[in-house]
């Protein structure tokens, strides 16, 4: 069975693509600073990596800047505490 031919929603609604990639990421970044292991960082850093694609692929196309100025600060933030939670879990190696 031959794959549909229309493009993805993903490129046709980058701001939603957007705030969905950040909440994932979020959920990462709990779960590393609740589970300070070299694993949990390394899969929250790729989750905050394919948020940041989908913050460029929206500021790119112009979408919803409020939302995504405020997606940006939230990415931030989250790279800030993953970055303590990766100086906890090289502490303890």
């Amino acid at each position: 069975m031959a794959k549909d031919s229309k493009p993805s929603w993903k490129k046709d609604h980058p701001s939603t693509f957007l705030s969905n990639s950040v909440l994932k990421a979020d959920r990462s970044v709990k779960q590393a600073m609740s589970h300070p292991e070299e694993m949990a960082v390394e899969h929250a850093f790729n989750s905050i990596l394919r948020a940041e694609n989908a913050f460029a692929n929206a500021v790119e196309r112009n979408e919803h800047m409020d939302t995504v100025e405020q997606n940006k600060e939230q990415l931030a933030l989250m790279r800030q505490q993953l970055n303590e939670v990766q100086d906890q879990v090289e502490e303890q190696e």
